[in-house]
């Protein structure tokens, strides 16, 4: 067997009612064997990586079908994570200003046309292009204001962090100037999306922390989310942060921060169950619906407003949009002293893939691998189709979800870890769409690296072409067994790999 985890998931944790003709997913049998995978995988990553933890959401609709997490919040104090571990989620915050910021358009008390001056009359950021449009609401929210990226401090630079209070953001504006002429070109700002935050304070009337718990962050249920590190739950719910990995091989612990100024920006912290309501909000958002925002406005907001002409960068109103493999996408990621985070939905499916992790290296990852592998059953499983992911290996899946073997194949017998050498990579083979497959690891993309098996007679099986027309040839895969009959190691056809558990 694969050794069991010594981490936390949790799975099916359905949030919110469903319409009468939305299905669940969680317990879908199918379903069940891809997250199982998920979880295999995740965790080799997080040996492998040698990172602190890693922390997983997937979202179908209104359903959290399994969140969890890999590893320690603490090192030192051997803490693990869970789903309910607090990240700082760094720029995943703008999408919490935006949606503020909208909230105040929709009560007419901003337009996105006007002019970032006419709510900030001490803005003083000199503007170098005599042609150029003002700086606009828009302009903040689409990051096409031609601003630089950063107030003027060295907050990014360790080991203090010194973010700015927001007087001394002000203070700086006027050492400042555009870099390009407003909507023109694309330039990622911290300073824009903090001004944001600073509109939501004049046009509101109210402190920015005070208007987001409120408005935004208490309607809509989020009671473990921050607009700001909460210092309270340091050493406990609050995860510690690392830096990347250092020439010497180690990860350096990062001092606690506070974004205070930037916060709009670069503040929030979150934990993946909490990103999950955020992301059922926006999939029910739909239509004349409103809860904290219309439905249309929400609409318009993951809409691309502002393309680069350049290099086709394409914003939405605080979301990142792209286009990949025939779909859309939107959300946003994250990176701070400690923390790199992730948050993307795919809108038509309904489906949301949140990745946190509490070191310095890239969260995307894990998010669209774990949703590449789980994406096909969950689709099957909400359409009602419940026996769509077996396959003729000798196992059919009933719709009632129990499992017949016609083949009287013990399948169960060949799942586990196997290792080539010392120091080598390992393959596990794995539960797969009703029979099993061989997964490489460790590996940047889980699904490209899974081979399914087909079973060929006693114990010998074949892995399954895509292209049965490509002309690659046959390859076998035989696994011996000892004199008791325990399958010990997997060859292909020569060359082994000796089974560790």
């Amino acid at each position: 067997m694969i050794r069991a985890l010594a981490h936390t998931f949790v799975a099916a944790a359905i949030l919110l009612p469903q319409s009468a003709e939305a299905q669940y997913v969680a317990g879908d049998p199918a379903v069940i064997e891809a997250l199982e995978v998920a979880r295999i995988w995740l965790d080799a990553q997080h040996d492998y990586e040698e990172l602190p933890s890693i922390s997983v959401a997937i979202v179908h609709d209104q359903e959290l079908v399994w969140s969890g997490a890999v590893g320690m919040a603490d090192l030192d104090a051997q803490r693990p994570a869970t789903s309910t571990t607090l990240y700082s989620i760094c720029s995943i915050s703008k999408l919490f200003t935006s949606v503020a910021l909208m909230q105040l358009r929709d009560q007419g008390k901003v337009a996105l046309s006007d002019a970032v001056s006419k709510h900030l009359p001490w803005y003083a950021v000199t503007q170098q292009y005599e042609d150029s449009s003002p700086v606009t609401i828009e302009g903040l929210l689409t990051h096409s204001a031609g601003l630089p990226r950063e107030s003027d401090h060295p907050y990014w630079s360790g080991p203090e962090y010194p973010f700015p209070t927001k007087q001394r953001v002000i203070a700086g504006l006027t050492n400042q100037e555009t870099l390009y002429s407003s909507r023109t070109k694309y330039q990622y700002s911290n300073l824009g999306l903090s001004l944001a935050g600073y509109v939501v304070e004049e046009a509101s009337g109210q402190p920015y922390h005070e208007y987001m718990r409120q408005h935004v962050l208490g309607p809509l249920g989020m009671s473990d989310t921050y607009s700001e590190m909460p210092r309270q739950h340091i050493g406990g719910q609050l995860a510690t942060g690392y830096s990347g990995i250092t020439r010497e091989g180690i990860r350096a612990e990062e001092p606690f921060f506070e974004a205070r100024g930037i916060a709009p920006a670069a503040g929030y912290a979150s934990t993946v169950d909490d990103l999950a309501k955020f992301a059922m909000w926006q999939f029910r958002l739909r239509g004349d619906r409103e809860e904290v925002l219309h439905g249309y406005t929400l609409a318009e907001m993951q809409r691309t407003h502002f393309v680069d002409p350049d290099n086709g960068t394409q914003r939405g109103l605080g979301f990142s949009v792209s286009r990949r493999d025939d779909k859309t996408w939107v959300g946003h990621g994250g990176s701070c002293p400690g923390f790199q985070t992730s948050f993307t939905m795919q809108n038509d499916e309904k489906i949301a893939a949140i990745a946190f992790l509490n070191a310095r290296e890239s969260p995307s990852k894990y998010a669209n691998g774990v949703y590449q592998l789980v994406v096909d059953a969950v689709l099957a499983a909400a359409k009602g189709d419940p026996v769509s992911m077996a396959t003729d290996n000798g196992v059919e899946i009933e719709g009632d979800g129990s499992v017949t073997s016609p083949g009287a194949v013990d399948y169960e017998e060949y799942v586990g870890r196997y290792v080539r050498g010392m120091g080598d990579s390992e393959t596990a083979v794995v539960h797969w769409r009703g029979g099993i497959a061989m997964l490489r690891l460790p590996t940047d993309n889980p699904r490209g690296s899974l081979t399914e098996l087909e079973h060929v007679s006693g114990d010998t099986f074949r892995q399954v072409v895509d292209d049965e027309d490509s002309g690659a040839p046959e390859v076998k895969v035989i696994f011996d067994r000892d004199a008791q009959g325990k399958i010990i190691r997997v060859r292909n056809p020569t060359n082994y790999s000796t089974r560790v558990n």
